[in-house]
């Protein structure tokens, strides 16, 4: 059974923050006022560390992927702050050793996400009167643990469950992970003093924040741990209450991180830990009347679903339901014949194939002008070639497995519908395995078909499909960009010359949500560069900024009037 230790105690990250126990919120019925207007510490991003051989956190972490490699760790239900168990188990599969079951997990059935759902109301009237800054300590305090206490933990948690190497673990269980709850309560103060204008003699206007109505519903994907820590703490933040649901390929790092919330303090039922099957536990929610919010990661396909079952049961709810999604990507990088030939490569090869393509912002399609492709290739296929592969516990693999066999299946008939097709060429990698782990090599796909199929679906997984233009159809190669594919998430030029840039990043305006001139398509960092896209990519609402948070609050403005009136009508009246 995995413990992690848990306190009921709101505590504070910061001295210079107010606290309260859980049983000191009020005195006798009387609730303990507001003394002062407090200032928060410091927001900063979470530093990176390096994991050099020889390192203190190298051996740290990997003593750690050791330890937690030998055990299978038993994860129940978590609701209203009760371990639930039904029988139904399910297992999540170390993806780089399918012999190593990670962990065994309870699986929800409609009893249990009812008593969720119920939960989530009863626990809302005290979480949302709390004070803010009394919220706001305690996720502050889950940053600082997951930054320290829990760091290697969550992160072996990621690399054995979810096939991570060192780095891709360092930047998404750890320094994302911290980064969104820290960003988040920053981004919370600034909402709250937004306060309209008092102009009018004797007039007294003001602002409120209040949560939304109801209970949010909180889906996660596997692919990356803090969007399921962000999923389910944004609306906490502000107020919600929240109902869990984890992907069944992260179920223990996203335990993990829900246990070390339950640790800085986040009351029983404030947040429901409940895996479950996707399909019946999302009709069931989207069937109560008091769903307020869907906070979801994952396909395009799923979202547009989801939306159309709200849209069906409007006229149930209390309110109109706050519909918020980060979907797929079919993300481009376009080297213009003035890019920097090495750095667009190695750019290229990292944002392919880092985590082995299963980023929503991967680089899955490349336009190279024909000047440069002769050259671009050579660099490209060494480049790719030469990249070390296998399990996480070996520190020098730059890449490990795909997530498990339905995504195996899927990637290998992409990869098979190249081989087999006349108008394209696999020039590096192609090979595959899932003899022990799901194992595919980092694929490189040239087509002669600026329709072809592998540049315009998603594929999730290691493959760049590149398609060679003419130096002077430029135009025409910016407007295939466009047109291709439904999707808006992100895209990246490289080019030398400043014109060439600014007239690409014009064209390309509504091509991508995040944008990237001479850097690769993915990376973005909470506070520096908010992500999302539009069309077919999701709502944009830009999780790492202000604007994620105002979908979870509904505020209410107020007038006072300090001056009585002594009639009704007005001068124009006589």
């Amino acid at each position: 059974m995995l413990s992690i230790g848990r306190t009921n105690t709101f505590k504070a990250a910061s001295a210079g923050l107010r606290t309260y126990s859980a049983t000191s919120v009020t005195r006798s019925g009387v609730r303990v006022p507001q003394l002062a207007t407090f200032k928060l510490p410091e927001i900063k991003n979470e530093p990176t560390m390096d994991y050099v051989p020889g390192s203190a956190e190298r051996e740290q972490l990997m003593a750690t992927v050791e330890e937690m490699s030998n055990k299978t760790y038993d994860i129940p239900l978590v609701i209203n702050g009760r371990e639930v168990r039904t029988g139904d188990i399910k297992e999540q599969l170390n993806p780089g050793k399918k012999s190593h079951v990670v962990c065994r997990y309870e699986n929800a059935g409609p009893k249990e996400v009812e008593e969720a759902i119920e939960g989530t109301l009863a626990a809302k009237s005290k979480w949302e009167s709390l004070p803010l800054y009394d919220r706001q300590a305690i996720f502050l305090r889950a940053a600082d643990l997951i930054g320290k206490k829990y760091r290697y933990k969550l992160m072996a948690a990621s690399m054995l469950g979810q096939g991570k190497n060192i780095w891709q673990a360092e930047i998404d269980a750890a320094t994302e992970s911290a980064d969104f709850l820290r960003f988040n309560v920053k981004y919370s103060s600034e909402i709250y003093a937004q306060q309209p204008p008092c102009n009018a003699p004797g007039v007294w206007n003001r602002s409120e924040y209040r949560a939304l109505e109801g209970f949010v519903y909180a889906v996660s994907p596997f692919n990356f741990t803090a969007i399921g820590v962000n999923l389910a703490a944004a609306p906490a933040l502000m107020g919600n209450t929240v109902l869990w649901k984890p992907s069944a390929g992260a179920v223990l790092s996203n335990y993990i991180a829900f246990d070390v919330m339950r640790e800085a303090g986040v009351p029983d039922g404030v947040i429901q830990f409940v895996p479950g099957n996707a399909a019946e536990m999302t009709k069931q929610v989207f069937d109560h009347p008091e769903f307020t919010s869907l906070h979801f990661t994952g396909s395009t396909f799923v979202f547009k679903n989801m939306w159309k079952q709200i849209a069906q049961n409007l006229d149930i709810y209390k309110s109109y339901p706050r519909i918020v999604g980060e979907t797929g990507g079919k993300n481009y990088h376009l080297i213009h014949p003035t890019a920097n030939l090495e750095s667009a490569v190695n750019n290229t090869i990292r944002g392919a194939f880092e985590f082995q393509g299963q980023k929503c912002s991967a680089c899955s399609r490349l336009y190279v002008p024909k000047s440069l492709w002769p050259q671009f290739r050579e660099k490209l296929v060494a480049g790719v070639e030469s990249i070390k592969q296998g399990p996480v516990t070996d520190p020098t693999n730059f890449m490990g497995p795909v997530i498990n066999q339905a995504a195996f299946d899927k990637i290998t008939n992409y990869i098979e519908y190249a081989r087999n097709s006349s108008d394209s060429e696999i020039i590096a990698g192609g090979k595959y395995s899932d003899s022990e782990g799901f194992y595919i090599r980092p694929t490189v796909v040239v087509t002669t078909n600026p329709d072809f199929k592998l540049l315009k679906e998603e594929i999730f997984g290691p493959v760049v499909t590149t398609y060679v233009y003419d130096d002077a159809k430029l135009d025409e190669t910016i407007e295939l960009i466009g047109k291709t594919t439904p999707y808006g998430l992100t895209g990246a030029i490289f080019a030398e010359d400043r014109q060439a840039a600014v007239d690409l990043s014009a064209r390309l305006l509504h091509t991508a949500g995040n944008f990237y001139i001479n850097d690769k398509c993915t990376g973005a960092v909470v506070g520096q560069q908010p992500f999302g896209g539009s069309r077919a990519s999701g709502t944009n609402d830009k999780p790492g900024s202000p604007s994620l948070l105002q979908r979870f609050i509904s505020p209410r403005s107020i007038k006072e009037n300090m001056i009585p009136i002594s009639g009704f009508t007005y001068p124009s009246n006589q």
